[in-house]
């Protein structure tokens, strides 16, 4: 049976094997998968991943003592502008370390910052490239900010000192002039600024018609925490944001993503304030100027016209016998048209008149003989009816109470009648009335 070894002699052999085949130090690159801190030492996770896949191909564990870290931290930070973070590409420089009891990992002296410069230039461009690509690079500039941009909605921390600096400088302008902002407060540093302003962003985009631009500042933290706005997802949603963005987020060496996407870069969140207390005094200043503008205009017309009527009230005399002749000519004219033409009507109606004269002397002539003749005949026809000559031929008339007696039956006896001769009458008294037909 071989001998047998205790845990620690064997890792004891292991230590020593690597003491002595890996004496030196190495450069070696990597990504983090993740950097914390703890006790004034930096602890890191290692990652290599498959270019085409994604997927992770190797992993590690690497530790970088307080007595480098607190060299290396500053001066790294200094250089990239930003603190190690899941996600970043560095370049270290290790050597490998086992411990009994901790296991292996690799031991970190140093960082090349100017690797993670290139990285992060490298990826910053990749982005840059892409929203060229999908065309929206350049739409936050197409933009018009409002002439009247009073209604502020701001995206930043509710306890940065930018903030209120931001809210200071409007309120305090030596125009007077009146801003309305209202905060959607997000987290400006670390890794959840992408989350966080994207989400105040969906906000602002609901209540849209509220508010003239957004501003993002940023003031107070460390330039350090700057890589969350350099990301696609958060540049995309400002370069297709329907409102102009302003980005003020306080760091004056570099661009980021969003600024660079936004339509207009400040440096710190006072310009930005000052940069839209500028824009809305010269919108102050043109009023002003077209209303100066307008006032002079306005005196040169009045002046104009005055001189105007002053040159008319000179002429109406002149210009009132022009018309008062031509009027007087117009009336002579009208009056010798109408005495002509009542003269012509006169005529026309006395020769009418004449004609209709004739006419009514020839028919009142006509209708004489007709009525004359008419007349004859009636006198004819009423002598043939005369009863005094059927007295002449021998006839008598028998009158009872002046009426012609034709029924003896409507006499009584001793009545009283009369009897019409030619020449002369009779009065009798009825004695005796003759039946006839059984009548009296």
């Amino acid at each position: 049976m071989t001998s047998r070894l205790t845990l620690l002699e064997l890792n004891s052999l292991v230590r020593q094997s690597i003491e002595l085949t890996m004496p030196d130090e190495y450069w070696v690159e990597a990504e983090l998968a993740e950097a914390r801190e703890w006790g004034g030492h930096c602890y890191m996770e290692l990652v290599q991943k498959d270019e085409h896949g994604n997927t992770p191909v190797a992993r590690a564990s690497a530790k970088c003592w307080r007595s480098a870290w607190m060299l290396i931290r500053p001066a790294f930070e200094r250089t990239t502008g930003q603190q190690l973070h899941a996600g970043m590409k560095v370049l270290l420089k290790v050597y490998a370390q086992f411990h009994e009891s901790y296991g292996f990992s690799w031991i970190v002296t140093d960082i090349d910052a100017a690797y993670t410069m290139g990285d992060m230039a490298r990826r910053r461009q990749e982005i840059i490239e892409q929203l060229k690509a999908e065309g929206v690079f350049d739409l936050q500039r197409e933009l018009r900010l409002p002439l009247f941009a009073q209604r502020i909605a701001v995206v930043s921390s509710a306890s940065a000192a930018g903030y209120g600096d931001f809210c200071k400088q409007l309120a305090d302008n030596d125009y007077g002039l009146a801003f309305q902002t209202e905060l959607f407060a997000a987290v400006m540093q670390g890794e959840q600024v992408e989350q966080s302003v994207v989400a105040a962003l969906n906000e602002i985009f609901a209540r849209q018609d509220d508010f003239d631009c957004v501003v993002i500042i940023r003031g107070g933290g460390s330039t350090a925490d700057l890589s969350g706005f350099d990301t696609l997802a958060l540049a995309e949603n400002i370069a297709n944001f329907p409102l102009p963005v302003i980005t003020g987020i306080g760091h004056e060496r570099d661009e980021s993503v969003i600024d660079m996407v936004a339509h207009t870069r400040v440096k710190t969140p006072t310009a930005a304030a000052a940069f839209l207390v500028d824009h809305l005094a010269a919108v102050y200043h043109r009023i002003c100027d077209a209303q100066e503008e307008i006032v002079n205009r306005v005196k040169r017309r009045l002046t104009v016209e005055r001189m105007r009527l002053e040159r008319l009230s000179q002429h109406i005399p002149t210009l009132f016998l022009v018309v008062k002749t031509r009027q007087e000519a117009r009336l002579d004219a009208c009056h010798s048209r109408l005495t002509s033409a009542a003269q012509r009507r006169l005529t026309t109606v006395s020769a009418l008149m004449e004609r209709n004269m004739q006419r009514l002397k020839t028919s009142a002539e006509r209708k004489l003989i007709t009525e004359r003749h008419r007349l004859e005949m009636l006198g004819q026809r009423a002598e043939a009816q005369d009863p005094g000559r059927l007295l002449r031929r021998g006839y008598s008339i028998t009158l009872h109470d002046g009426r012609a007696l034709k029924d003896a039956s409507m006499l009584a006896q001793g009545a009283e009648i009369v009897t019409r001769l030619a020449r002369g009458e009779l009065r009798s008294v009825v004695v005796e009335k003759k039946e006839e037909n059984n009548q009296t």
